[in-house]
């Protein structure tokens, strides 16, 4: 089986989009403070970029979680690891590489409000081109739309691989 990489987004359209997202998000908190929760490892790349960008005082904490093995949705939650700070009364910002169903998006959003966190909103770097009957949650703030396509690079992968590509890229595999 061969593989065959095709760039969709380039390290300089990630770039400027970030620098946009870091500062609608520092206008939407101006005058609070934020705590951030990255989800790993996808997210990774991107909340490290983002993060850098807001402008708003910051608690920073992240969360292993997901529901994909290989390249499917198995639609069970895994959570991998807990988070540290106590979310009581916090606005809290979770951060993601790629909405696709929502599933693990909304069940942690959930978890979050659950712990009695003051709000949570979601910023995601891609919103996958899927149709809206079929998302479990919707980001507050993305980066792109993609097409419904299988993604790599910039932190996500394909069973681990690809997330160090500097650019988003649809893979395919024949």
């Amino acid at each position: 089986m061969s593989v065959t990489l095709t760039p969709l987004y380039d390290v300089l359209a990630l770039r400027k989009r970030i620098d946009e997202l870091g500062a609608e998000i520092s206008r939407a908190y101006a005058g609070s403070e934020l705590t951030a929760i990255v989800v790993m490892n996808g997210g990774l790349f991107f909340a490290a970029d983002l993060l850098r960008r807001i402008d708003v005082p910051l608690w920073v904490d992240s969360l292993a979680a997901g529901s994909y093995l290989h390249h499917a949705s198995t639609g069970q939650l895994a959570m991998r690891s807990k988070l540290k700070l106590h979310l009581a009364g916090r606005h809290v910002l979770l951060i993601d590489d790629i909405l696709d169903t929502g599933f693990t998006l909304a069940e942690i959003q959930k978890t979050i409000l659950a712990e009695g966190a003051a709000s949570c909103r979601t910023c995601v770097l891609i919103d996958k081109a899927i149709p809206p009957e079929r998302k479990k949650a919707k980001a507050d703030w993305f980066g792109f739309r993609a097409p419904a396509e299988y993604l790599v690079g910039y932190g996500m992968d394909s069973d681990e691989h690809y997330r160090n590509l500097p650019d988003i890229c649809i893979l395919r595999e024949e």
